[in-house]
């Protein structure tokens, strides 16, 4: 792929190329929804809809797949429920509501809309591929040996979309503690990006201020207005 391609095909390209490369910890095991069938059929309608251009977009980085969200449907923050219900994607899948996914489209919607957002904005994780442990999510920091072996993969990941998809030199990181710091170190190391932007993390969000996600909701969008002005916005 090149970057004369569209973002769409960039991005399936990408997903279709993650495969882990690196032992495991004993007890932890892969979450990888693009070799489900259906995920790759619905993930490819998505960003085929969304993103079929040849436009830069700003990056954000969360954290890895969750099981409820991407972890199911293929695509970040984006739960059964919204991708039918305010994407347009028909889906078979139980219609069960994600915490991050909830706050996210709500922002969605304080920003402007789906299309608006997602014609400026991809999100995409630190670890793009998600891990279970004990039948629960398991955050790529919270295990340290994890941590230490995925990190070439890290590394070969934010590069190969560096190399097929334009964006700017800021970008996002969702989760302002280890996530920001893990990908602050990375990103000093290595010179990815210019600035990464810091905001809460949809479900700390969720979990701890769920009173106040109006209040968060434009937060975000207000930081994103503000690169976008600099940037010069479309």
């Amino acid at each position: 792929m090149t970057k004369s391609s569209t973002q769409a095909e960039a991005i399936l390209a990408f997903y279709k190329w993650l495969k882990p490369r690196f032992a495991l910890p004993a007890g932890i095991s892969i979450m990888n929804p693009y070799k489900d069938a259906e995920a790759w059929t619905v993930a490819s309608e998505f960003y085929r809809k969304y993103y079929n251009d040849t436009n830069a977009r700003w990056w954000i980085f969360g954290i890895n797949p969750g099981r409820h969200g991407a972890g199911v449907t293929g695509v970040p923050f984006t739960d059964p429920v919204r991708l039918a219900e305010l994407c347009g994607i028909a889906n078979d899948w139980p219609k069960r509501a994600e915490l991050s996914a909830q706050f996210v489209y709500q922002m969605i919607d304080a920003y402007g809309g789906i299309a608006k957002f997602y014609g400026n904005y991809f999100i995409t994780a630190v670890s793009p591929l998600g891990y279970v442990r004990d039948g629960k999510n398991l955050n790529y920091y919270d295990d340290k040996e994890l941590q230490r072996d995925c990190e070439p993969y890290v590394l070969s990941c934010i590069r190969k979309q560096l190399e097929t998809m334009p964006t700017y030199d800021v970008c996002y990181c969702w989760g302002e503690g280890e996530n920001f710091k893990y990908f602050s170190k990375l990103n000093a190391k290595h010179g990815f990006f210019k600035e990464i932007v810091p905001l809460p993390h949809p479900r700390f969000i969720m979990q701890y201020r769920r009173r106040r996600v109006g209040e968060y909701a434009e937060l975000y969008v207000k930081s994103f207005r503000e690169h976008e002005k600099a940037a010069g916005s479309r």
